[in-house]
């Protein structure tokens, strides 16, 4: 593979959709050739599997289906879209990914790390995101701007204490892989938070 990938992650309520657009301009404006995507989704499969995970049809998931759908919706994504843009050297922006497995389903409901680390390396194989960048905000901060956009989703309506936990998975990965993953101070004003992305991307670029 000769692309890179890029993935973009945090709770509810830390502006991924508009920061990824402007990642998406900064990568284009340095010549790059982009292809946006999301998880769970990003195929045909994989938003039918959104729609399941994120809808309210069944608020009753057992947390063992919800993993492994996850990973049955990036497999699918893997194959169909993330490897063969890597592969066609372009640059695949992606919202959310494994990180997010780790913080909701690891973090949130309380799995272990064994079993996604398995799942991980079975669909994925080596294959891990270039550079990361984590926008973070209080949970506080991030469930009241989530909570003026619409409607809560089956994530959304957990309680406080899960998305803390989601946040200090999301941190502790962090900072265990500095170099990968980059915190975004997003409690900041957009111009401000866009200022420290510019300066992150600009890093990479260069490296």
């Amino acid at each position: 593979m000769s692309g890179c990938f890029i993935t973009i992650e945090g709770i509810e309520g830390v502006g991924k959709t508009t920061n990824i657009e402007f990642i998406e301009k900064l990568l284009e404006d340095a010549g790059k050739d982009i292809v946006m995507t999301r998880e769970p989704g990003g195929t045909s499969l994989g938003e039918d599997v959104r729609e399941l995970l994120l809808g309210h049809k069944h608020d009753g998931m057992s947390r063992d289906a919800e993993l492994l759908l996850m990973f049955a919706a990036r497999a699918e994504h893997l194959d169909k879209v993330v490897k063969p843009a890597l592969d066609a050297n372009k640059w695949v922006l992606c919202d959310r990914f494994t990180d997010a497995t780790y913080a909701y389903q690891g973090g949130g409901r309380g799995f272990d790390t064994i079993p996604i680390e398995t799942l991980e390396n079975l669909v994925q194989g080596e294959l891990r995101p270039d550079i990361t960048l984590l926008l973070d905000v209080s949970v506080e901060i991030g469930l009241e701007r989530a909570g003026k956009r619409s409607e809560p989703d089956r994530f959304e309506k957990e309680k406080h204490e899960f998305f803390e936990r989601v946040r200090q998975t999301y941190l502790q990965r962090a900072k265990a892989d500095p170099t990968r993953m980059i915190v975004i101070d997003a409690s900041k004003s957009l111009a401000d938070v866009q200022a420290q992305i510019q300066i992150a991307i600009t890093d990479f670029l260069q490296r």
